[in-house]
């Protein structure tokens, strides 16, 4: 295996982990440099997910910034949601152009402008019930259309709608993962096509290196401001990814 991959997947995990994210898009492109075969690829991917973005709900869990409004209410509608738009076939470039039209602005907004959730005197809106289940709803459709675990949407909502500062975010975005994610492991399993092996744990030792590095600086030393701009990091490299490669 190649020393640079290794390398990549902790610079993604650490990333990634900062912000609350499993980090499985990254892992994705990097491997596809490398030419592994898809199910190898999924898998793996799909594993580092369920463990970098547990760490890092754990460590924000841990400072003090985990509220169950902000993630247990998405929840009930997005695990079956998820499900649904596994099953959905839709034209890919029509759908992929709009998704990182919008995943475009979000980075725009998250990297360049400040929320006013970093304000002095800022206290959370409260988190309607419809509006968390209507959002989980389609959030959980997206991801499962996707093949994602939905963070990247969660958390902008939480920030851009005040329901949560950064920091909030990202716990919930990190359990939000982690729980879609362990579904998905789970139907794999189920189905005969999980491929993990020791090239997949050689890379989860370094992905969890990474984790628990970029979690604890996301959790304990960034500011929110800090947290906001990693997300909008993340959003800008998935965004840049899928506009470099548009035909």
């Amino acid at each position: 295996m190649n020393s640079l991959l290794p390398f990549l997947v902790f610079v993604i995990a650490l990333l990634y982990s900062s912000a609350g994210f499993g980090g499985a898009s990254g892992y994705l492109v990097a491997m596809n440099f490398f030419d592994i075969p898809a199910n190898v690829m999924s898998s793996t991917a799909l594993v580092l997910n369920i463990f970098v973005s547990s760490i890092s709900f754990a460590s924000y869990a841990r400072a003090g910034r985990f509220r169950p409004r902000l993630l247990f209410p998405f929840l009930i509608t997005s695990v079956p949601a998820a499900f649904i738009g596994g099953t959905i076939k839709i034209s890919e470039q029509t759908y992929t152009t709009l998704l990182y039209i919008v995943l475009t602005y979000l980075a725009i907004r998250m990297v360049l402008f400040p929320t006013l959730t970093e304000a002095l005197n800022w206290s959370p809106r409260p988190v309607p019930l419809w509006a968390a289940l209507l959002s989980g709803a389609a959030i959980g459709l997206l991801s499962g259309m996707l093949g994602i675990g939905g963070g990247i949407f969660l958390s902008p909502l939480i920030i851009l709608m005040q329901w949560g500062d950064s920091k909030q975010a990202a716990a919930s975005a990190g359990g939000f993962i982690a729980i879609n994610s362990i579904s998905g492991l789970t139907g794999r399993f189920t189905n005969g096509t999980l491929t993990f092996d020791e090239f997949g744990f050689s890379l989860l030792a370094v992905g969890l290196l990474g984790a628990l590095i970029g979690s604890q600086l996301g959790a304990m030393k960034f500011s929110g401001a800090g947290v906001r701009r990693a997300l909008g990091a993340i959003l800008t490299i998935a965004v840049g990814t899928y506009w470099f490669n548009f035909p």
